[in-house]
């Protein structure tokens, strides 16, 4: 009887970055096997700090054949995961067609589960177990940026916010002073004293 598993392996050791002009499209491919799992998971954001605006994007992923197996708009991060029915390259893309006002930068890790015939003589040798932990080390190190641009993009957001509540109360602050200076010299013309000669 044989044994089946799956083994978590990392399809790419980085987080990777790509810059979406207004009405731009990036694609990439997988090549994987049947049976085998594509996922795919991404954020959206912007490279200027100054931008505080939750941007968004479309992603989907398309078969060896053509046909759309995710398709997903108007979305700022997402986690997808695909099994393969069939050997061939798979195809993810992000695209910015939609808008025609900012670059987006997107940020997004590629991992997935390779099938393994645990009755293959190869699978348990020591040069395996070293593979299987380096990819899984590099598993973490990708999460772990994939984490940094999250948190950049969660940075600028509150900066963003801070600075519109700091220009609110500076307006607030001289309202209230227009005010009270006007209620002085009202109330001191009110109660001033004209004499008649």
């Amino acid at each position: 009887m044989k044994l089946f598993a799956f083994l978590w392996l990392i399809g790419l050791a980085l987080c990777h970055n790509v810059l979406l002009p207004p009405y731009g499209k990036q694609c990439f491919f997988e090549t994987l096997k049947k049976n085998d799992e594509l996922a795919i998971s991404f954020q959206v954001g912007s490279r200027d700090p100054q931008n505080g605006e939750q941007l968004k994007a479309s992603f989907y992923i398309g078969s060896p054949s053509g046909q759309v197996l995710v398709k997903k708009n108007d979305i700022d991060h997402g986690d997808e995961v695909v099994r393969a029915t069939s050997d061939g390259k798979y195809t993810y893309c992000f695209s910015n067609e939609r808008s025609s006002r900012v670059d987006m930068d997107v940020s997004f890790n590629v991992h997935g589960v390779i099938y393994i015939d645990f009755e293959n003589p190869d699978s348990n040798t020591l040069d395996y177990a070293i593979q299987r932990l380096s990819q899984l080390t590099s598993d973490v190190k990708a999460e772990q940026g994939y984490l940094v641009i999250r948190e950049r993009t969660h940075r600028n957001t509150a900066e963003s916010t801070n600075s519109r509540v700091k220009w609110w109360s500076v307006f607030q602050i001289l309202m209230v002073a227009t005010n009270s200076l006007f209620q002085i010299y009202y109330l001191r013309r009110f109660f001033e004293v004209k004499s008649v000669v």
